[in-house]
């Protein structure tokens, strides 16, 4: 099956899953930018409950701007907010440490587009999951594609949670479809198993 998806901040389980038994994934670069979306944020658990995070942009001076041209923002020091939230959050968690060296570099200011940065955390995640499908990204925008499945956001995603170990759920019970940083941090290898 080939599939659609939009480009994603650290993206939900449910887009790895769709990822997982996927032949081909396109990852849209050419679509307009939407805001309040995952292309420029996560939800992690945090001790309180889901807890966003988000990327900032440098407003695009077209409101009709494809999402290739859209700039990361140095705005409110971000990167150190969020290292420390995924610090605080996932640092007791049996894998944070063992992965904490693949995420550092994320968050130190080497990336200038948010498709660049979303695509190189992308490959980094599949890569610690174990699972390797064939990305590639749209050269045009088609609103409705026939030979592949649409999956771009707000689509829904086909997946069924299936509870595994996260940090705060004696407190908050399961947190479904959170960023995969949250399996990953918590089930190490056995991530591809839950997918």
């Amino acid at each position: 099956m080939d599939i659609l998806v939009s480009t994603s901040y650290l993206a939900p389980v449910s887009y790895f899953s769709a990822l997982n038994v996927a032949s081909t994934a396109f990852v849209e670069h050419q679509e307009h930018y939407v805001k309040q979306t995952f292309r420029n944020r996560c939800v992690i658990a945090g001790p309180d409950g889901p807890l966003p995070l988000t990327v900032p942009v440098v407003k695009p001076q077209d409101p009709h701007c494809p999402i290739c041209e859209i700039r990361i923002s140095d705005h409110g020091n971000w990167r150190h907010l969020h290292w420390n939230a995924l610090k605080s959050a996932y640092g007791q968690s049996p894998f944070f440490e063992y992965y904490e060296d693949d995420f550092r570099p994320f968050y130190e200011p080497d990336w200038e587009y948010l498709v660049d940065y979303n695509r190189d955390l992308l490959q980094c995640v599949c890569r610690l999951i174990d699972i390797q499908p064939s990305l590639r990204v749209t050269e045009a925008y088609e609103a409705s594609p026939s030979d592949v499945t649409d999956l771009r956001f707000p689509a829904v995603f086909p997946y069924s949670p299936k509870p595994y170990y996260q940090v705060f759920s004696q407190r908050e019970g399961f947190l479904p479809d959170l960023s995969i940083v949250d399996m990953l941090f918590c089930m190490g290898p056995e991530s591809i198993l839950y997918l």
